[in-house]
C-alpha cells in the first residue's frame, strides 16, 4: 500500500440553506486497499461523494486526487477518478457497447485505444457476451455491470461506488462483491453502504458518517477489536440456580438464555471464566460451554451511529 494517499479529503462540509449535509469531514485513501463510507440512510455518503467526484462543489473544505487540487484543477483530477452515482446514468435505448464507446470518448480515449478499452472493461464486468444487447432489456444486476464498466474503462486509479448493490438480489449481490474484491488488484475503491455485511466482505478500512460528520474511522480489524467481550456464554449440564451463579465472584449479572444456558455479565476489565470453572466443577454443574460472548459489529455500528444522542441502542 502506497504511504500517500491517492484521494485526501479535508474538512469538507455542505450546507443547504441552513441545512447541513455533511460538516468537517476529513477522509483518505490508497492505492490497493478498498474504503466503506458506512453510514444510516441520510448520513451524508452519496453528497460526500458527490463532492470527492467533483460533480458538487463543497462549502467548505479541500479534495487532492493523486496530489491535484479537485477545486482547483478539476479536469485533471477527474482523469484519475470513475465513478458509479446510485443511479447509474445509463441510457436504455443503447447497446452496452454503444454506451461504453460514448463513456471511452468521453473520458478522452482514442479510436485507436477504443477496441481494447471496451474488450478490457467487459472482461473486467463480466460482460463479454452482452455487448449487443440493448441496455434496456438487461436485469439490475447486469445493468450493474455496466455502470461499474463506464466508471473503469478508462482505468482510473480511483473507483468511487455509491450503493452499488441496492436492489440485487444474493446471487448477484454475491458477485458484484467479488469484482469490487477483484477491483483492489489494480485501484482504490471506495464503496458507500449502509449494509455492514457489505464492508466486513470486501472493505479494508471503515469510515463510518452519521447527521453529517464522522463517528467512526478505522481498520476493520480495529473495527473489530472493538467488539471486546463483555459477557460469557455457559451451559451446564445441571442447571444451577440464578442465585448461584450471581454469588460467583467477577459476576454482574446472570440471563436465563434456557435449554441450561446462561449469559454471564461482567466488567470489562474483569475475566471471572475461571472463577465459574470452578464453582461448576465444586458444584457438580457438568460444564458443557464457557466461552466469551463479543458484540458483533452490528452493535458496535449502532454504539458508534447513536452514542451521540444517547439513543437506546438495540440489544
Amino acid at each position: 500500500m502506497s504511504a500517500t494517499p491517492l484521494l485526501q479529503a479535508h474538512g469538507l462540509a455542505r450546507y443547504y440553506g441552513g441545512h447541513r449535509a455533511i460538516e468537517g469531514l476529513t477522509l483518505e485513501v490508497h492505492a490497493g486497499e478498498v474504503l466503506g463510507l458506512l453510514g444510516p440512510n441520510g448520513a451524508g455518503k452519496s453528497t460526500t461523494l458527490s463532492i470527492v467526484s467533483g460533480n458538487l462543489a463543497p462549502s467548505a473544505g479541500q479534495v487532492t486526487i493523486n496530489g491535484i487540487d479537485l477545486l482547483e484543477r478539476p479536469r485533471q483530477a477527474k482523469r484519475y477518478i470513475g465513478y458509479l452515482p446510485e443511479n447509474p446514468p445509463l441510457y436504455d435505448d443503447l447497446t452496452v457497447d454503444e454506451y461504453l464507446r460514448y463513456c471511452a470518448r468521453l473520458h478522452g480515449i482514442g479510436r485507436a485505444g477504443l477496441a481494447d478499452a471496451l474488450d478490457r472493461a467487459k472482461a473486467r464486468t463480466g460482460l463479454d457476451e452482452a455487448g449487443r444487447a440493448l441496455i434496456g432489456t438487461l436485469s439490475k444486476g447486469f445493468r450493474q455491470r455496466v455502470g461499474i464498466a463506464q466508471a473503469l474503462i478508462h482505468q482510473p486509479p480511483l473507483i468511487i461506488l455509491d450503493e452499488p448493490t441496492v436492489g440485487l438480489d444474493p446471487l448477484q449481490i454475491r458477485e458484484i462483491r467479488e469484482l469490487i474484491a477483484e477491483l483492489r488488484t489494480s485501484h482504490a475503491v471506495i464503496l458507500s453502504t449502509h449494509i455492514l455485511a457489505e464492508v466486513q466482505a470486501v472493505c479494508d478500512r471503515v469510515h463510518i458518517v452519521h447527521r453529517g460528520h464522522t463517528v467512526f474511522a478505522d481498520t476493520l480489524a480495529n473495527l473489530a477489536a472493538h467488539g471486546r467481550s463483555t459477557g460469557l456464554l455457559a451451559a451446564f449440564a445441571s442447571a444451577p440456580e440464578t442465585r448461584a451463579l450471581a454469588a460467583i465472584d467477577g459476576v454482574d449479572g446472570v440471563h436465563a438464555l434456557g435449554a441450561n444456558r446462561f449469559r454471564l455479565a461482567h466488567d470489562a476489565d474483569v475475566d471471572p471464566a475461571e472463577a465459574v470453572a470452578a464453582a461448576a466443577c465444586a458444584g457438580g454443574w457438568g460444564l458443557r460451554e464457557l466461552r466469551p460472548e463479543h458484540q458483533s459489529l452490528e452493535q458496535v455500528f449502532m454504539q458508534a451511529v447513536y452514542a451521540e444522542t444517547r439513543e437506546d441502542i438495540p440489544a
